[in-house]
């Protein structure tokens, strides 16, 4: 079964890990990032050797976002970073094949465990199963 596994931020984690402290996120030094990206690469790495990996990519900050929706008229209205520093958003994914819910579950865990800066916002893992429409739960009353 492949899941998609999504990590989330701030534009203000952003600015962080760019040396920009907030009230909701220190300032990330050189240490915390070499030690992130490590971490990232070890568990890239590990699920390449494991065959679980389909795809894995971190996203840009929020800033450089651009939102398209249908205006009252039919019309797209574009929006340039229409998120505020504190939107929680995508930071990034992986597309992984697992034999399990309980293996996809195992490795977000893992992802929960990447260092960071103490004080530095926990934000949750989210794990979805990729499928076809056919696999669509019924509603429950």
């Amino acid at each position: 079964m492949r899941y998609l596994v999504m990590i989330s931020a701030t534009q203000a984690d952003y600015d962080a890990m760019t040396g920009k402290a907030s009230a909701g996120s220190p300032a990330w030094g050189e240490e915390d990032m070499r030690a992130m990206f490590a971490f990232m690469e070890d568990l890239n790495a590990e699920l390449v050797r494991t065959n679980e990996m389909v795809d894995a990519q971190g996203l840009l900050e929020p800033a450089q976002t651009r939102l398209v929706r249908a205006g009252e008229d039919g019309e797209p209205v574009i929006e340039d970073s229409p998120y505020g520093p504190d939107d929680e958003l995508p930071a990034g994914y992986w597309v992984l094949d697992c034999a399990s819910l309980e293996r996809v579950t195992e490795i977000a865990a893992r992802v929960t465990r990447c260092p960071q800066p103490a004080g530095a916002p926990a934000r949750p893992v989210v794990i979805r199963p990729l499928g076809a429409g056919d696999e669509v739960s019924e509603p429950t009353d």
